[in-house]
């Protein structure tokens, strides 16, 4: 019964609706949530990966080094 319902459904897709609000522009660098272009994106994204990773550590030492 399983190979018989699946040979019966028509895999097909419908053209994409450009129209649509959902549907978005495609291609390189746009399926991504920031611009990478930009003059000062190099040092936004270093600053971002510094500050997420630095601050574990940094809570880490300042708890060590607080009285109790």
């Amino acid at each position: 019964m399983a190979t018989s319902f699946a040979a019966r459904r028509g895999f097909s897709t419908t053209r994409t609706q450009l129209g649509s609000p959902y549907h978005y522009a495609e291609g390189p660098r746009t399926n991504i949530p920031f611009n990478p272009m930009t003059k000062r994106f190099f040092w936004r994204y270093w600053a971002f990966m510094v500050t997420g990773f630095g601050s574990p550590f940094a809570i880490a030492v300042w708890q060590t080094y607080k009285t109790k």
